[in-house]
Order: C-alpha cells, then sequence, then structure tokens
C-alpha cells in the first residue's frame, strides 16, 4: 500500500513556485536585452565598437560556369542548343492509300522522324537521317526551324546496314548547319544532349540531356529478320531520353557539336536510359559516300557466309573435318564465281577462323570487319580445310549496290 504526506507535498509546491518566478523574471530580462542589442547594434557597427561579420564560404562547393547576356543567364548547355537547334528538322514520310471504295489514292502521314542539315552548297542543302525514318516513302517532307511549311526533299542515298540516309532540299531558306565533333575522342560521363521530335512535330526540337555511359556498345542487326544477325553496329549509349520521333536526331556534346546520330533505343518494361547513337566518324563515311555515289562503296569477297554456330555439331567432324579445338568461325557454304574468295583458292566447306590475324567468331564480324576496308585493299584470311589451318591473301572486289 502507497501514501501520501501532504506536509511535504505542500513545501514542494511552495519550492517550484519560487523557482518559476525567478525562471520566469530572468527570462522577461534576457528578452528585453536582446531588443535593445539588436536595435543598437547598427549604431555599434558603424561607431567601430563592433567588428562587421563576414559572409561565411560553403567549403568542397563545385560552381557550375555560367554567364549573363541581357539579364538572362545561359548555361553552357543552353549555348550548345543554340549553337544547333535550328539545324534540327522534322522528316516526314509520306505514302500513298487509297481510299476506302479504293477509287483513288491520296497522300498521309506514314510517320515521322528527325534529321539535322550538316552542309549546305551551291544552293543545295544535305540533311543526314535514319534509314528506318524514310523507308517505304512515296514522298518525303523537311521541316525547317525557320519555316512552318514544309519542304519536298529528294532522297539522295539510303543505306539500311546502317541505317543512315541523306536528303537533299532547297537550300534558299537554310541559314545554318551543324558542325560535326570528333566521337573517338569521347569519354564515359562526359555530357550528351538530345534534339528531336519525339511523338512527331507538336513536340518540335526538344531537348534532353544526360551523360555518355558508353562510346563503344555493339547491336546486333538482322536485315533479313531471319532470326541470324547479319551486322553488327558501334553505337554510343546515352542515358539522354531518345523517344519515337528522335530518330535522326543529333547527339551533341557540351560544345553543341554533332557525336552522333540517334538511332535506337531499347524499350522494354522497367528499361531507361538505354539509347544509341551511330558515331558521328562513321557517320561522316557513310553521308560522303552517299552523296558521291548515292549508295555505300563497300568490299566483298563473294562467300555465301553460315555461322558455325547454326551448323550441328556432329558435321564439325564429320562433314567439315575441324579439330575439337575450333569452336566458331564461318563456313563458306559457296564461292561465286570470278569473285575474289575463287581467285584466292577458297571452296566450299572452309571454315574462316581470322581475318588479319583477328578472330572471326561469326558472319557478322566477317562483314563487319570488311566493311571497314575498300575495294582494292588486301587482306589475309585464316581458314581450316580438311582439319588443316590455311592461309591465303585476297585482294577485296567492290561491292554491287542493292
Amino acid at each position: 500500500m502507497g501514501f501520501y504526506d501532504e506536509e511535504y507535498a505542500g513545501i514542494q509546491k511552495k519550492r517550484k513556485s519560487g523557482r518559476a518566478s525567478v525562471f520566469l523574471s530572468a527570462l522577461i530580462g534576457a528578452v528585453i536585452g536582446g531588443m535593445l542589442v539588436l536595435m543598437l547594434l547598427p549604431s555599434l557597427v558603424r561607431s567601430g565598437y563592433v567588428p562587421e561579420a563576414k559572409q561565411a564560404q560553403p567549403k568542397n562547393v563545385t560552381s557550375v560556369p555560367v554567364s549573363t547576356s541581357g539579364g538572362q543567364t545561359t548555361s553552357n548547355v543552353t549555348k550548345a542548343v543554340n549553337k544547333t537547334e535550328n539545324t534540327v528538322v522534322g522528316v516526314i514520310n509520306m505514302q500513298q492509300h487509297q481510299s476506302f471504295a479504293g477509287m483513288s489514292t491520296q497522300m498521309e502521314e506514314q510517320g515521322n522522324g528527325s534529321g539535322v542539315i550538316f552542309r549546305k552548297t551551291n544552293g543545295k542543302a544535305y540533311i543526314v537521317t535514319n534509314n528506318h525514318v524514310i523507308e517505304g516513302a512515296s514522298e518525303v517532307q523537311v521541316s525547317l526551324a525557320t519555316n512552318k511549311k514544309p519542304l519536298t526533299a529528294k532522297i539522295i542515298g539510303a543505306d539500311p546496314i546502317t541505317d543512315l540516309a541523306v536528303l537533299e532540299i532547297d537550300g534558299g531558306q537554310v541559314k545554318e548547319v551543324a558542325e560535326f565533333g570528333d566521337s573517338s575522342k569521347l569519354q564515359v560521363g562526359e555530357s550528351a544532349i538530345a534534339i528531336g521530335n519525339p511523338l512527331g512535330m507538336e513536340f518540335s526540337r526538344t531537348v534532353t540531356g544526360g551523360i555518355i555511359s558508353s562510346t563503344d556498345r555493339t547491336m546486333p542487326v538482322d536485315l533479313d529478320k531471319d532470326g541470324q544477325t547479319d551486322y553488327e553496329m558501334n553505337v554510343i549509349q546515352t542515358d539522354a531520353a531518345i523517344n519515337p520521333g528522335n530518330s535522326g536526331g543529333p547527339l551533341l556534346n557540351a560544345e553543341g557539336q554533332v557525336i552522333g546520330i540517334n538511332s535506337l533505343k531499347i524499350a522494354q518494361t522497367g528499361v531507361e536510359g538505354l539509347g544509341f547513337a551511330i558515331p558521328i566518324n562513321e557517320v561522316s563515311r557513310i553521308i560522303d559516300d552517299l552523296i558521291r555515289y548515292h549508295s555505300v562503296q563497300r568490299p566483298y569477297i563473294g562467300i555465301g557466309p553460315v555461322d558455325l554456330q547454326r551448323i550441328s555439331p556432329d558435321e564439325w567432324k564429320n562433314t567439315l573435318g575441324l579439330p575439337e579445338k575450333v569452336q566458331s568461325g564461318v563456313v563458306v557454304r559457296n564461292v561465286e564465281n570470278v569473285s575474289p574468295a575463287q581467285k584466292a583458292g577458297l571452296q566450299m566447306y572452309d571454315v574462316i577462323v581470322k581475318l588479319d590475324n583477328q578472330e572471326i567468331e561469326n558472319s557478322a564480324q566477317l562483314r563487319k570487319y570488311l566493311f571497314e576496308k575498300r575495294a582494292g585493299d588486301n587482306i589475309e584470311i585464316s581458314y581450316y580445310r580438311d582439319g588443316k589451318l590455311k592461309i591465303a591473301k585476297i585482294t577485296l572486289g567492290k561491292q554491287e549496290a542493292q
């Protein structure tokens, strides 16, 4: 059982009451004193009795370089965009469609993308875009940043393998052309800026930003949709947002130079920030050929290639006579008459494993290596025939335009 001492409780109440009175008096005095100091502080500072406090500087803070022009703050990104945005165009794919009754045909917009003006000469302006943007078009129209009415464009050349195309328009209304950078000097982590027309001309010249995620990715290309990789494309990876309609538009560096042509992205549920652009150094070589020859001048050796991995392993030894250590390569399915391969002595069922001492694992790698060469170049081919390694020298021929 507990108990309660009333006399003791009364003493405690008196003590608490006294302490509270003292505390309240001290608090009121402190507040009044503080207010007096604040009121007199400016006079004391001007009189020199109190030194003026210096503003503290934060440590370990990195400033972003900005410049002021005409009362506006302009970042490096804004400068880069201002340098190039007027060279970005909309590319509209127009195709003929029959009317509902089938009595007439009319031109309708089938799709659209982006492009960038890279050259102006002899009254003509040239635009680079993606092949898949203009593929199947009956007519291609180009929408300039400085003109609301689209211009009709001429397709100078297109290349499905690298997904590039060059268009020509009247240059009378073109005032600016884009500057190409050097994609071989790119570094992971540096700024990347994409400009294009995502989801159509309603959002024309939309700007998105990010970084270079990788400077050297390889993407498989299946041209004939047979499930076999026909070519391996070198691309730049970026996390700058690239959406449908951005295709063919420029990827810029911080100086506003074009370092790539936006081409594709990985669009899967839960995947973000995986966009890809064709490096501008490779683009330059392709578009020069398209303007000069209307097609890409590629070499060829004149064989029908098949990946070794697509052939039953039982045939590796029984039909091809390969040693067990050979697990990849390109099988010669056929040799064209009067071709460089025939002149070099290649035969059906030979298995190519190296070009110029570089290992070749499949036909996509073989094409990629060859397409970096020119007709007339000499290369060395290492191949197996009946279990024996052989070497042949071959002079590359010129591939006929498709």
